[in-house]
């Protein structure tokens, strides 16, 4: 079955999800996970402005069991001590607490930081953006650790990654646990095609930050899915095509400071593409 942005213009839960919002009920009613095989997360830079405590709070009335933490809410320059004590929090609340960053490394002590921060919290990828000189240290981490670290793309204005490629040209003959964190939004803005990206590096795909953006150029801006120019559908059925295993993570970066309401429209589109692919 093709599926476009265009078939499901009408398709968006918005009301249901906007009604949830109202009670104390979750805010979708099915997650990436079974018979659809994806995992949905939340990047949760998208809850920026709020505390460690409402975010596991927003991601649970969200009905998201898949969390990627930044340093707001779980910070880089804390004790091991309190990072265990952080991510116990997290998953005490049925979250499995996967990953965390986007973590810059710019110099040797922040790599190896980042690995202790990683270890501590129990996490299987560090979501990062370490300096072109540091990969050889990377990865030697990756190997002691044996934990991925899945590059981010930042698209335009980005000197160090901007795109899925300049990650790729660099890590090619790197360990295999070092691998991409392909953000679907700035690749488009830099006028690539997601969907060709995450099919041409699906073997060395760790992470999938999702999002739709209202421009098709380096000025597009974090929009609810569904409601931008990005063509949603062969995103996710591209994935599904290629069997990724890892999380999905919407990364909702409009709103700051109301964030849930946009989350949970763009998370029930997702599912209705879901839906709809699996039927």
């Amino acid at each position: 079955m093709k599926i476009t942005r265009k078939n499901f213009l009408k398709t968006i839960t918005t009301g249901i999800a906007g009604s949830a919002l109202l009670g104390n009920y979750p805010l979708s009613a099915k997650t990436f996970t079974g018979e659809r095989k994806l995992k949905f997360g939340i990047a949760s830079y998208s809850f920026r402005e709020f505390s460690l405590d409402d975010t596991i709070a927003m991601t649970d009335r969200l009905d998201i069991k898949y969390l990627g933490l930044k340093s707001m809410h779980m910070p880089l320059e804390s004790s091991t001590g309190q990072i265990k004590e952080m991510a116990s929090r997290v998953r005490e609340a049925g979250i499995d607490l996967y990953g965390a960053g986007v973590i810059y490394m710019n110099n040797e002590k922040e790599v190896n930081n980042a690995f202790r921060y990683a270890q501590a919290a129990g996490l299987r990828v560090i979501i990062g953006v370490p300096n072109h000189e540091l990969l050889p240290l990377v990865n030697e981490k990756v190997k002691e650790f044996d934990i991925k670290v899945a590059i981010h793309n930042h698209g335009p204005g980005d000197d160090k990654y901007s795109s899925p490629d300049d990650v790729y040209s660099l890590i090619k003959d790197l360990d295999r646990r070092i691998g991409l964190c392909l953000d679907i939004g700035h690749t488009f803005r830099i006028g690539q095609d997601p969907v060709v990206m995450l099919k041409k590096y699906r073997e060395r795909l760790y992470d999938v930050h999702f999002k739709d953006v209202d421009k098709a150029s380096a000025e597009g801006e974090n929009i609810e899915c569904g409601r931008g120019v990005m063509d949603l559908p062969p995103v996710l059925a591209a994935l599904m095509e290629v069997n990724y295993e890892g999380v999905v993570a919407l990364e909702y970066e409009k709103n700051g400071n109301d964030p849930l309401p946009g989350a949970a429209e763009s998370i029930g589109y997702a599912n209705g593409i879901l839906d709809s692919l699996t039927t």
